[in-house]
């Protein structure tokens, strides 16, 4: 079997099946499931790095293969999901489309620029990188989910534009080159509990429409 199959990257292959339903859920219209298998992309995705660097004793193919594959999985989970469950909720339109194009399009971007440097790294040196270079596409997994929130307060043509806005600025943030230093461990903490909080709340209140696009 080609691949290679250890621990590393379990939880890679569990961000992309929670993505993976989360699509289907959205396309049939249970949003709310749906968002929620967003976050838990991101918090899979959030320790699989940790996870990795605990095996000492990697290869360089393995190691090689754990960034591509998890650049993969990163285009898939926060790339084109995002974009298709914005779609499923009603963001419709040319407008809408060339926006949902161009934010996938910023992600696999952003991830191959992180694949070049990342490889360019490892050979001369080891251990996590302490920056970020733009934003990392992961952060949707926090954005969309506090965003959704708004469905509850905010009109149906209102929050059809905040959507449009959301990945206008989320995707340009993608490919803008800034460092931005990583969250340490507390940071995380934070941030996790965060979402959760973000995601209980989207799944107990009641009132919930789907967005309507502008005539």
């Amino acid at each position: 079997m080609i691949g290679f199959y250890n621990y590393t990257v379990v939880l890679t292959y569990m961000s992309l099946a929670s993505s993976t339903i989360g699509m289907m859920l959205a396309l049939n219209g249970h949003f709310r499931l749906a968002i929620t298998c967003l976050a838990l992309s991101g918090l899979f995705d959030m320790f699989d790095g940790k996870v990795a660097r605990t095996k000492k004793n990697r290869s360089d193919d393995e190691k090689m293969f754990g960034i591509q594959i998890d650049s993969l999985c990163d285009a898939v989970c926060f790339g084109f999901f995002p974009g298709i469950f914005c779609y499923a909720m009603g963001m419709r339109g040319y407008l809408a489309v060339a926006v949902i194009v161009f934010y996938a399009t910023c992600a696999v971007i952003r991830l191959a620029f992180f694949n070049v440097l990342e490889m360019n790294r490892q050979k001369h040196e080891g251990g996590a990188n302490k920056f970020y270079h733009g934003l990392p596409v992961t952060s949707i997994a926090v954005i969309l989910p506090v965003v959704f929130l708004l469905n509850f307060v905010m009109s149906a043509q209102m929050f059809y534009w905040t959507l449009i806005a959301t990945l206008l600025i989320t995707g340009t943030a993608f490919i803008v080159d800034f460092k931005l230093r990583k969250p340490n461990n507390k940071e995380l903490l934070v941030l996790v509990t965060i979402v959760a909080i973000v995601v209980v709340i989207n799944l107990l209140y009641k009132k919930f429409f789907l967005i309507q696009p502008p005539m």
